[in-house]
C-alpha cells in the first residue's frame, strides 16, 4: 500500500497556484483548453489533449477517460499519468464503484482522503490500492451521460478541493462536446466509407449480370436483379449449353457487402468455366465446387441452381447445391400443379469433396418455371413480417398462362406493394422462364 506524503502539494496547476485569481483569467484558461479540444475531429487526438490538459491543470498523479458503451459499461479509452506518459493496462487500477457511481447517478465526486471516506470504507479496492485523493466528473451532452473523467492520487491525501471539482466539471463540459463532436465524425466518415463500399460493390454485381435474355423460338425468359441496402451476393447468369439447350444458374453467396460481391464474382467465373468442359452436369458442379473450396479462405459459399435446358423437347436436367427449391408450374388437365426442385447437395464452398446428384424434370408447353434467391421470401415490412413462400406461390399460380415478362413483373411488383418503403437487407433475383410450344 502506499505511503500518504504530508506537506505542501507535489506541484501547482495554473489554477490552484494563485486563490484569488480573477474570475477573467479562469475564463480565459476555460477558453483556450475547449479551443484546444474542439481544433480536432480526430478522435484518438481529442481524447488524449483532454487527459493531457487535466493531469496537467488539475495536478493528478493518474488520470482516465472512460467512455460509456452502447451497454452503459465504462471502458477506457485514455490513460495518463503526471509525466504525460501513458499508462499502460495492467496499471488500470482505479475504483471502479467511483466510476460507476459518476456514470449512474450523473453527479460529479470528490474525495480528500479515500482511506477515511465513510462512502468508501466498505470499497475493497479503495483500501486495497491505496487510493486517497480522487475526482470523478461525468461527460455530458444535452443531460446524456457519455462518460467520465477519473483522476486520484495515491500518495497525498488532501490535495484536490472543492475548486479543482469546480474546475474540473468545467474541463468536463467542454471535452464531452468535443468528444461527441470528433465521436459523430468518426462514425459519419465510417458510414460515409461504408456507402462507397456498397455503391462499389452494387456496381460491380450489376457490371457482371446479363444484359439480355436468351431469345429462342418457343420460349420465353425473364430476369431480375434487385440490390438490397447491405449487398449479399445475390446473381443469376444465361450461359451457352451443348447445341440445342439453354443453361440457367441462379446463386446466393453468403455474407454481405464488398466481401460477398468479390466471392460472387469469383463464383461466377469459377461456375462458367467449369460449365464449358465437356461433361456431365453434376460433375461440371462438382468440379466447380473444388475450386471454390480451394479458393475460399474466409469460410464463405455459396448456393445455386443450374439447368441445362433441351429446347426441343423440354427436358430439364438441373444440380441444386443447397439452393432456395425453384417452383415449377405446370398446368396438366386443366389444373394447376406446383412442383418444387429440391437440393440434390450441399452448398459450395463447404466441403472439397462433396457429390452432388443431377436430376430431370419435363417442362410441357404452357409450363413455367421460377428460380428466385431468398431475398423475395424474406422480404420483410416495417413490422417485421416477412413475405414467405405461401404469398411467393399464390402470386405465380394466379399468373395463369400470362408471359414471363408479366410473371416477373406481377412477382416484383407484389413483393414492392408489400415492403412499402421498408428497407431491405438482402439482394433479390429472379428468373422465369415459360416454354410456349
Amino acid at each position: 500500500m502506499a505511503t500518504e506524503i504530508p506537506g505542501p502539494p507535489v506541484g501547482e496547476s495554473p489554477m490552484h497556484s494563485d486563490p484569488a485569481r480573477p474570475a477573467t483569467d479562469r475564463l480565459s484558461l476555460l477558453y483556450h483548453v475547449s479551443q484546444s479540444f474542439n481544433s480536432s475531429l480526430d478522435l484518438d487526438l481529442v481524447l488524449n489533449r483532454v487527459m493531457d490538459q487535466v493531469v496537467e491543470l488539475i495536478r493528478a498523479e493518474r488520470g482516465f477517460v472512460m467512455l460509456l458503451e452502447e451497454g452503459g459499461e465504462p471502458v477506457f479509452r485514455v490513460a495518463r499519468g503526471l509525466d504525460h506518459q501513458t499508462i499502460q493496462d495492467p496499471e488500470f487500477q482505479i475504483s471502479r464503484g467511483v466510476v460507476e457511481r459518476v456514470a449512474r447517478e450523473g453527479e460529479p465526486l470528490l474525495t480528500s482522503n479515500a482511506q477515511t471516506d465513510e462512502r468508501f470504507r466498505l470499497r475493497v479496492s479503495v483500501q486495497a490500492l491505496g487510493l486517497r485523493s480522487i475526482l470523478c466528473v461525468p461527460l455530458k451532452v444535452q443531460g446524456r451521460i457519455t462518460g467520465v473523467i477519473y483522476v486520484d492520487n495515491r500518495l497525498q491525501a488532501g490535495l484536490f478541493t472543492p475548486d479543482d471539482l469546480e474546475l474540473l466539471s468545467a474541463i468536463a463540459h467542454s471535452a464531452a462536446i468535443a468528444i461527441e463532436n470528433a465521436r459523430l465524425y468518426r462514425v459519419a466518415v465510417e458510414k460515409g466509407r461504408m456507402e462507397r463500399e456498397l455503391q462499389v460493390a452494387h456496381e460491380l454485381q450489376a457490371s457482371l449480370l446479363p444484359r439480355t435474355t436468351p431469345q429462342v423460338p418457343g420460349w420465353e425468359f425473364a430476369a431480375a436483379w434487385q440490390p438490397a441496402r447491405q449487398t449479399s451476393g445475390d446473381y443469376y447468369d444465361f450461359f451457352a449449353a451443348r447445341e440445342g439447350e439453354v443453361g440457367l444458374v441462379i446463386g446466393d453467396v453468403s455474407g454481405k457487402g464488398m466481401a460477398a460481391a468479390l466471392f460472387m464474382t469469383l463464383t461466377r467465373s469459377i461456375v462458367r468455366a467449369s460449365l464449358a468442359q465437356p461433361a456431365a452436369l453434376a460433375e461440371a458442379i462438382e468440379r466447380a465446387n473444388r475450386l471454390i473450396c480451394a479458393d475460399s479462405t474466409a469460410g464463405m459459399f455459396v448456393t445455386l441452381f443450374c439447368a441445362e435446358i433441351e429446347l426441343a423437347t423440354g427436358q430439364v436436367t438441373y444440380v441444386n447445391a443447397g439452393h432456395n427449391p425453384p417452383l415449377l408450374i405446370s398446368d396438366g388437365e386443366g389444373e394447376q400443379r406446383l412442383e418444387e426442385l429440391y437440393p440434390t447437395g450441399m452448398a459450395l464452398g463447404i466441403l472439397e469433396d462433396a457429390l452432388f446428384e443431377q436430376r430431370t424434370v419435363q417442362m410441357m408447353p404452357g409450363d413455367l418455371l421460377l428460380l428466385y434467391t431468398d431475398g423475395v421470401p424474406d422480404a420483410t415490412r416495417d413490422n417485421g413480417e416477412r413475405f414467405q413462400m405461401p404469398r411467393l406461390r399464390q402470386v405465380i399460380l394466379d399468373q395463369g398462362n400470362g408471359a414471363a415478362g408479366d410473371v416477373l413483373s406481377a412477382l416484383s411488383g407484389s413483393v414492392a406493394a408489400f415492403t412499402g418503403t421498408s428497407e431491405q437487407f438482402d439482394d433479390m433475383a429472379l428468373v422465369v422462364t415459360r416454354r410456349l410450344r
